[in-house]
């Protein structure tokens, strides 16, 4: 079965593992999926990330990142929003790319460049659509 919106699925599994408490969350692999999970890991929003193969189609692994010992433990990343839908593109110019809680958060972007974050975008000076923002 097709999905409209593979990037809102990838964030909702995470939100809900998050939600949830699990130590990790896996789900179907893409090439911009691996992407935006590479970001998420050297920002520090995450442990890591893994691809493990299956008969059909590789599956993404996201390990999430937690904070503070047993009943005290709360997950590294507070929200993660989806900006750009498929029915609505949010595109920014380089002087227009967004700061995200004050520069505590990180927007990801994906430009002519290739996929990275907001702060990397606007040091290049290229623009591009905004996928979504974490803090």
């Amino acid at each position: 079965m097709t999905m409209t919106d593979p990037i809102s699925d990838m964030l909702a599994r995470i939100r809900n593992a998050l939600t949830a408490g699990h130590p990790s969350v896996s789900m179907p692999s893409s090439k911009m999926r691996v992407a935006i999970a590479e970001i998420l890991k050297e920002e520090g929003f995450i442990q890591d990330y893994r691809m493990v193969e299956h008969d059909s189609q590789p599956s993404l692994v996201i390990d999430i990142k937690y904070v503070g010992e047993r009943k005290e433990r709360h997950p590294v990343i507070r929200e993660i929003k989806r900006v750009s839908t498929p029915g609505r593109r949010i595109y920014r110019g380089a002087s227009d790319i967004p700061w995200v809680k004050g520069g505590m958060g990180v927007a990801i972007m994906t430009t002519s460049k290739g996929v990275m974050t907001g702060q990397r975008a606007r040091r290049m000076g290229i623009g591009g659509e905004v996928l979504c923002y974490v803090w």
